[in-house]
């Protein structure tokens, strides 16, 4: 939002929150599908090609800055939005899992050249958080249309694709009750194909909600959670494995999630790593808009997990406001 030119690359973005107040900025985007050009912000510069190729032909007509200290910015906020991460990540309530704790153990795990797929539910906010992608790493979601499920059939396909290359999925419960069970079979059908080494990850968030919509209705409309639509069973998804044939490992010990992974990464048959979440941690932006966090006020009072989200969302703002303290970027340097 604090820009004087805003530069799409290869982005939709559809977070129009985030974006700069239409008209008080210049634009400029490159898309290889020239229809998505200006969907988002109107821009005076169209180039329509591929990011890669046109940003090799636009970079030798700019000319450095000498003044460096916006970037040396953006550094440092950096480095203290990844020390937010991590901190919040080691917090742990009420004996089950820190769904960011996931995601933050598999991040210094994955190997070169793995593909990562994802759902669209609150796993999706992990996984984009705290996966640090590298050079060969491809990752996969619904970007446009953020389609409940396509996790597990996305992961299924970049292994007949990619059989020589690790695969892992992070889904949530709603979405592998949805078809990732049934996909399952299709896992057992061809198990010839898609087992043996590397290995084939299904990862579950088990915390029985459909967590990002409960999340939304709360900022988002000031509505508390309605269990009746959210709530969703408990279900052994682990245990579903094993019962084809495949590999199940459950954990619902936050000191064991490290171990978890390590197993499943391990092994030659596809695997259901099953964790046994929180799903009263919040997805909390780096940035509350005004708005979002009246309704959050709002939807609260009348939840029904009122007092689990007050703990744990003043426990994970309290990371924020800590790493924000003069002088902490220099003493974790």
């Amino acid at each position: 939002m604090n820009c004087d030119t805003l530069f799409m690359i290869g982005t939709s973005f559809p977070y129009a929150e985030w974006l700069p107040d239409e008209g008080s900025v210049r634009g400029v985007q490159i898309d290889i599908d020239g229809r998505m050009i200006g969907i988002r912000y109107p821009m005076e510069a169209h180039v329509v090609g591929d990011a890669k190729e046109s940003l090799k032909a636009l970079l030798p007509l700019l000319d450095p800055k000498q003044d460096r200290s916006w970037r040396e910015k953006i550094e440092k906020d950096v480095r203290t939005w990844d020390r937010i991460l991590e901190d919040r990540a080691a917090q742990h309530f009420d004996g089950v899992v820190n769904p960011q704790t996931v995601a933050a153990e598999l991040s210094p795990r994955l190997s070169e050249g793995c593909i990562l797929t994802a759902g669209s539910g609150s796993a999706t906010n992990w996984w984009a958080r705290y996966l640090k992608l590298r050079k060969g790493m491809r990752a996969s979601l619904s970007g446009t249309l953020a389609t409940m499920g396509p996790g597990v059939p996305y992961a299924i396909g970049a292994r007949f694709a990619f059989p020589d290359r690790p695969v892992i999925a992070f889904v949530g419960d709603g979405a592998f009750q949805m078809n990732g069970m049934a996909e399952m079979i299709t896992v057992k059908r061809y198990a010839d194909r898609l087992g043996g080494s590397p290995p084939l990850v299904f990862c579950v968030f088990n915390n029985q909600d459909l967590n990002q919509v409960t999340w939304e209705q709360r900022a988002m409309g000031g509505d508390p959670k309605f269990p009746g639509s959210q709530d969703i069973p408990d279900v052994p998804y682990a245990r579903y494995a094993e019962l084809l044939g495949l590999r199940g490992i459950y954990c619902d010990q936050q000191d064991k999630v490290g171990a978890a992974w390590d197993r499943a990464l391990a092994g030659e048959t596809p695997v259901v790593l099953e964790f046994k979440v929180d799903r009263e941690i919040p997805p909390i932006p780096p940035h509350i808009m005004y708005e979002q966090g009246k309704k959050a006020a709002k939807a609260a009072v009348r939840d029904p997990e009122l007092a689990g989200m007050a703990v744990r969302g003043f426990r994970q703002k309290l990371a924020e406001f800590y790493e924000q303290l003069p002088g902490r970027d220099q003493a974790a340097r």
